[in-house]
């Protein structure tokens, strides 16, 4: 009878093992999802969309692209942070959802380091400050030298309150020790048109969004707020070599899963979009688009995750923003 008792619970136990393995080799079973807290056709959701297209070839399942846009990326972050944990929910989230968000909204209904399981840095990207050719300066030192000679004179613009743009002045103005005019704008569009018309100075944006315009000479390029020169405009200096030594801004994008999603989940997807990230044509495109192809393991995207919490905590300090 002990016997026979011993076998059953063997026998069970295999079942149970063997279930379990084909629930994780099943993975996905159905479409997976990924929300990005921006709206569709801007840089980001180009972004999104290439790498789901690419990641759905390599899982076998489609991935669609669900934009939830509004409240700073809280939206998309709650959504995400509230769905099964199973790995058909995915975040695409960047620096700011993750590590600046914490510092600049005091009532933050979602917690970055807790919330979510990283799976993969994907992309990195960095501004351009470029201003308008009436500017007269054509470096950033000559342009430190203005704004002190003419404190407040020289204005720029940004996507709105603590954004990426927004900080990215602001730590320049702090390191610089200058002063200059912030005018927020509801999104990069409305800026980008007065940046145009001349109503604006400068702005540090996104060098995809000012590469024809660099070209086409409607702006001037002055530096790059990343720590190297990017490949998307090899002849235009970082500004920290410049005229501004240490200034560093860089924006990097990632996928993260559900708190609690299955370790083999989230090995089978970092395997995946680490192959997705590494392709010679993914490369070559986003690199067209003033985009670096990136990838990581988990852990370096945690860690990644909370140096630059820190890191942005100081800079929306200085920067004195705050939203609600």
């Amino acid at each position: 009878m002990l016997v026979r008792l011993f076998l059953c619970v063997g026998v069970g136990l295999c079942l149970s093992s063997a279930a379990n393995v084909h629930a994780q080799a099943a993975y996905p079973d159905r479409p997976v999802r990924l929300i990005l807290p921006f709206p569709a056709g801007g840089a980001t959701d180009f972004m999104a969309r290439t790498l789901a297209q690419k990641l759905g070839e390599r899982l076998g399942q489609s991935v669609l692209v669900d934009n939830r846009a509004g409240a700073g990326g809280s939206i998309a972050a709650e959504a995400v942070a509230g769905a099964a944990p199973d790995g058909h929910t995915l975040f695409f989230a960047t620096t700011g959802t993750l590590a600046i968000n914490p510092s600049l909204y005091p009532k933050l209904r979602y917690d970055p380091q807790k919330d979510f399981a990283p799976i993969a840095i994907t992309h990195a990207t960095a501004n351009v400050l470029v201003a308008h050719p009436q500017v007269p300066a054509k470096s950033v030192a000559e342009l430190i030298a203005l704004a002190k000679a003419k404190p407040n004179d020289l204005t720029f613009g940004s996507a709105g309150n603590g954004s990426s743009s927004h900080l990215a002045g602001e730590y320049f103005k702090s390191l610089a020790g200058i002063e200059m005019t912030h005018v927020p704008y509801k999104g990069t569009s409305p800026a980008l048109v007065d940046l145009l018309s001349g109503r604006l100075s400068m702005m540090f944006d996104t060098i995809s969004v000012h590469v024809e315009n660099i070209a086409a000479g409607k702006v001037r390029a002055l530096g790059v707020t990343s720590a190297e020169r990017t490949p998307a405009l090899p002849g235009v200096p970082t500004i920290a070599e410049s005229g501004l030594p240490g200034y560093e801004v860089s924006i990097w994008l990632g996928v993260l899963a559900p708190a609690r999603t299955p370790t083999p989940v989230i090995a089978r997807l970092n395997a995946e979009i680490v192959r997705v990230m590494n392709e010679a044509e993914m490369k070559r495109q986003m690199q067209g688009a003033g985009i670096e192809a990136r990838s990581s393991t988990p852990e370096q995207f945690t860690a990644a995750i909370r140096a630059d919490t820190v890191k942005w905590a100081k800079i929306v300090k200085i920067a004195g923003a705050r939203l609600d």
